[in-house]
């Protein structure tokens, strides 16, 4: 049985929508019982309520599972208490996250859960599947490769949890790494003009979960990650270098909270459907040789929808290696291409 763990959240809804649309009967599960049970009752579904504080609890709340889909953020604060959970009760743990302590803190585990016969697989959505299905891709064009750098331009909007996360992390600054170490730098460290198949835009340099979980998929030591966004956005993430203190405090944290509540939970159907995301990598090796692509998905949200079910699914029919896992690690590189989504990768000349 596949559980929906945060199925009434944006983007756990467009998931537990989606497997009803396809005939699955995932058990549908969250924090807040009252929501859980309304979409449940309208895809006429099973469900669970229970919070991730109590071992105890959570680990009740997902008896009987075979593979629990993790999608209640932010991960950093929910994904060890449920990967935890998992391998005790010796579930395969898959989520949605795509902050690099959260892959780190599963690469910690992977042993114990290599133990269990549990599989950890987080990152199971547009981060990063695309994208570390792309760093795969790339480290066999070029198997020397002791550099690689991603970068993506998505164009639709952000859910209410991803601008949450953000948030919460305005004052962290960035993150690269190096020589096989992630390192702290400073917010929008680097920019550079990046051509994702329409012309270089600006981008900069962005604390993507790639950095950390291309290192296992490649072994690759030095990664950066960028982001296509406008010159203005770069200048104000740059300010934060001096007022990030300011930013995570308390009192403004609760307001720019208080303001995510009031927008949307997320992009509408129609924007999804008009949108889509870019993608490029290249890497390099030690005597100047470098192989580069592009990719191209549908919206970011779309995407997870599609690939975190279809990952959930085959774990729950028994294909899942144990321990820690990224997406190409456990389904290859071309896992991305087999999706029904539509997706296109090509190789620069």
């Amino acid at each position: 049985m596949i559980l929906i763990y945060g199925a009434n959240g944006y983007t756990g809804r467009l998931i537990a929508r989606r497997a009803a649309s396809l005939g699955m009967r995932p058990t549908l599960a969250g924090r807040d019982a009252a929501a859980v049970s309304v979409l449940a009752a309208e895809l006429g579904l099973e469900h669970r309520a229970f919070r991730l504080d109590d071992p105890a609890i959570v680990k009740k709340g997902i008896a009987g599972a075979t593979v629990v889909l993790h999608c209640a953020g932010p991960f950093s604060r929910t994904a060890t208490p449920m990967a935890s959970a998992c391998i005790e009760s010796r579930a395969h743990y898959i989520d949605i996250t795509g902050e690099a302590s959260v892959f780190e803190a599963m690469a910690a585990r992977d042993g114990v859960a290599r133990a269990a016969g549990v599989m950890l697989l987080p990152g199971a959505g547009f981060d990063v599947v695309p994208s570390d299905c792309l760093a795969a891709h790339l480290k066999g064009l070029l198997p020397t490769a002791t550099k690689l750098t991603l970068a993506f331009q998505a164009r639709g909007g952000v859910s209410r949890g991803t601008a949450t996360t953000m948030v919460e992390n305005i004052n962290h600054g960035g993150l690269v790494r190096r020589n096989g170490v992630l390192t702290p730098v400073p917010a929008a460290w680097k920019t550079r003009r990046i051509d994702y198949g329409n012309g270089a835009v600006e981008s900069m340099t962005i604390s993507w979960g790639d950095v950390a979980s291309a290192y296992y998929s490649t072994g690759i030591g030095n990664i950066e990650v960028y982001a296509a966004v406008p010159d203005s956005t770069i200048r104000a993430v740059r300010m934060t270098r001096r007022f990030g203190w300011l930013l995570g405090s308390p009192p403004i944290q609760k307001l720019l909270k208080a303001a995510i509540n009031r927008r949307p939970p997320g992009p509408s159907d129609a924007k999804r459907e008009r949108s889509h995301s870019l993608l490029w990598g290249e890497v390099e090796d030690d005597e100047g040789r470098r192989a580069a692509a592009r990719m191209r998905t549908p919206d970011g949200y779309t995407l997870t929808s599609i690939t975190a079910l279809a990952i959930a699914a085959r774990a729950s029919e028994g294909d899942a290696k144990p321990g820690y896992q990224t997406p190409s690690l456990a389904y290859g590189a071309d896992l991305i291409l087999e999706m029904p989504a539509g997706v296109e990768r090509w190789n620069e000349s």
